[in-house]
């Protein structure tokens, strides 16, 4: 069902969704955003002066990124319906006829799509941390007894919603949206009511106060940009999220309810600094009423284990786009839910972040002290989803390639404005997501191109099927009875399995299925296009799956729509014959000896192939193989 032929009881439904999977990020941050300006590393003077004009850049922030940049622009780009930084390189690099080459300039649109990813999962980490430790903070405001307690606190509530995540969200995932509905018209309702003191507070709509702010304050107000960003930070989620409600929906909950809360509240922030100075450390509890606070903190609470889910689903989604895409090695993927094929979960990510964010909360035992490091990589993630989504709209779209070119450079220079002042983060514990994304980068360059190189290795010793068919023909070898699948990633050649299997048995199958699985430069392949079948001769079937890079093949399920002249396959009666390669790093020129040493590492440690494709392990024949590379 398209947009335009959305029902309005149907948009209502998927725009409520959209609150609780999509807005989570960006709609906790008024917990601690507005505060650090004035009560963080680099805060400003608490002047009416400067209370309007980081009023005004807020406003103008959440006008110029998310409604014009994401919501109006970057939203137009999809693959098939996905957004995200890996959907976005993928439709980057697509060419425009399956036989023309793939341009120069692809590796640095690679690499700049790898990088975002990688600084999206170093995120994944630092939110959660942040969100769920800013709204137990609030305990503070209701008495000073709660203080040596909220970091124990904010640790069990993260070790419950990590330990929780196995049993996917499908079951409370139709409580996300309403939970945050109400968050939001209570950010409103406190705005709204705090402003009554202060009413010419809606004056810093005028982006002049901007502009004094800057003219008054130098450098200094410069700084204070990368405090502003925090208002922004859960950017890159409208367009990750875009495949699983549409671009439609989220225009409609963004500019219906998440814009005029997140407005409403940061208004309402501001007028109580101006009337009550002294509650800048916690200015958002503040502006309820104390019989108010303990429901406060409680709603705060859930906001951000709701904001928090939404992101570490995000960050196993884009683990499975890297593996489908080859740029991870496979690991154990559990579908949660029988229904929604979105909802996955991976549970050495999942064990991974939640080792991350517990020992974040111990480093960084304020959410003050967190925000230092908060915004270093999404406003370099923000960076790059600008600069390939140029790249799209000049290759794909009718464009002057000047207006293209101009755009780019705009909203560049906005992404620039938020980045400088952030690298200042870097000494203070910026450089925690950073060190993350820098393994997380070289182990998916170093997997892909090991993967390449391993291919290239096998390649090599591989002999032309045709020859192969002519060869055994000739010495008609004893088959033996039933079917035999030997996965290939060489459509054109011998298996190294299957020829090293020849050579030492001198035994073939009746029936030999040449199984390779390709992964398509878009999200879901169509049932159509599923599955292929060549006759080779002398038995031989060269069989080929196509998927998505969002989903995970199932061998026998696609082996079992198979046709061998009239007869169907029965997958329970096939036979797997499998390899088993054991990567020896050597000085033959390839990769670094380190990085071939890393790639061996990581081969021995990757997930199976046999449980990886769904294969009954019962049913599998392992042959081990030694390759130098």
């Amino acid at each position: 069902m398209t947009a335009s032929t959305l029902s309005t009881k149907r948009l209502a439904g998927l725009s409520l969704g959209v609150l609780g999977i999509v807005f989570g990020d960006i709609g906790t941050s008024p917990l601690y955003a507005f505060r650090e300006c004035f009560h963080g590393l680099h805060a400003i003077a608490l002047t009416q002066g400067n209370v309007m004009g980081v009023l005004s850049l807020i406003l103008w922030s959440l006008i110029m990124v998310i409604s014009i940049k994401y919501v109006g622009y970057v939203m137009r780009a999809d693959n098939k319906g996905e957004g995200g930084v890996l959907a976005l390189m993928v439709l980057a690099l697509r060419r425009r006829r399956k036989t023309s080459a793939m341009p120069r300039w692809h590796t640095g649109v690679i690499a700049a799509g790898l990088l975002g990813a990688a600084l999206i999962i170093g995120d994944g980490m630092i939110t959660p941390a942040i969100s769920v430790l800013s709204a137990v903070e609030g305990l503070r405001v209701v008495t000073h007894s709660f203080n040596a307690w909220v970091v124990p606190i904010t640790m069990v509530i993260l070790a419950v919603l990590f330990l929780n995540q196995k049993h996917g969200t499908h079951r409370i995932g139709f409580l996300f949206g309403p939970i945050i509905l109400v968050w939001f018209v209570v950010l409103g309702v406190l705005g709204v009511n705090a402003m009554r003191h202060f009413p010419e507070v809606v004056q810093a709509v005028n982006p002049l106060w901007a502009l004094r702010f800057f003219v008054h304050n130098g450098w200094h107000g410069i700084m204070i940009l990368g405090t502003v960003f925090l208002v922004v930070t859960g950017g890159e989620a409208l367009y990750a999220d875009m495949g699983h409600f549409g671009r439609r929906p989220i225009q409609w909950a963004w500019f219906g309810v998440a814009l005029p809360g997140l407005v409403l509240n940061y208004f309402g922030q501001g007028a109580l600094l101006l009337t009550h100075p002294q509650s800048v450390a916690h200015p958002f509890f503040y502006m309820a009423p104390e019989v108010a606070r303990v429901p406060l903190v409680l709603l705060a609470t859930m906001a951000s284990v709701i904001a928090s889910q939404a992101l570490i689903s995000g960050v196993f989604s884009l683990t499975n786009q890297a593996i489908q895409l080859g740029y991870f090695p496979r690991v154990s993927i559990t579908h949660t839910s029988s229904h929604e094929k979105g909802q996955i979960y991976i549970p050495v990510i999942n064990y991974l972040l939640l080792g991350a964010t517990l020992s974040l909360v111990l480093f960084f035992p304020t959410s003050g002290s967190l925000a230092a490091a908060y915004g270093v990589a999404v406003t370099m993630t923000m960076a790059i989803t600008t600069l390939l989504m140029g790249v799209v709209v000049w290759r794909w779209s009718n464009w002057h390639p000047l207006v293209v070119g101009w755009v780019t450079l705009v909203l560049l220079t906005i992404d620039g404005a938020f980045l400088i002042p952030n690298l200042a983060k870097i000494p203070h514990g910026g450089w925690v997501p950073l060190v993350i994304a820098v393994v997380v980068i070289v182990i998916m360059s170093t997997w892909h191109d090991g993967r390449q190189l391993l291919g290239m290795r096998l390649t090599q010793r591989t002999r032309r099927l045709p020859d192969f068919i002519t060869h055994i023909q000739a010495e008609t070898p004893v088959r033996v009875p039933g079917v035999a699948v030997y996965m290939t990633r060489d459509t054109s050649g011998v298996p190294p399995i299957l020829a090293h299997n020849f050579r030492h048995n001198r035994v073939l199958h009746q029936t030999i299925l040449l199984l390779s699985i390709k992964t398509e430069d878009v999200p879901i392949v169509d049932d159509a296009s599923r599955l292929s079948v060549k006759e080779w001769g002398a038995g031989i079937y060269q069989v080929s799956g196509q998927y998505g890079y969002m989903e995970t093949p199932d061998v026998p399920l696609l082996l079992s729509r198979v046709r061998i002249g009239s007869l169907a396959l029965n997958p329970t009666e096939l036979t797997y014959v499998l390899g088993r390669e054991t990567i020896i790093a050597s000085a033959t020129p390839g990769m670094a000896l380190w990085r071939e040493h890393l790639f061996a590492f990581l081969s021995k440690n990757a997930q199976r192939a046999m449980m990886f494709f769904n294969i009954p392990p019962n049913q599998v024949i392992e042959i081990g193989i030694q390759v130098e590379i």
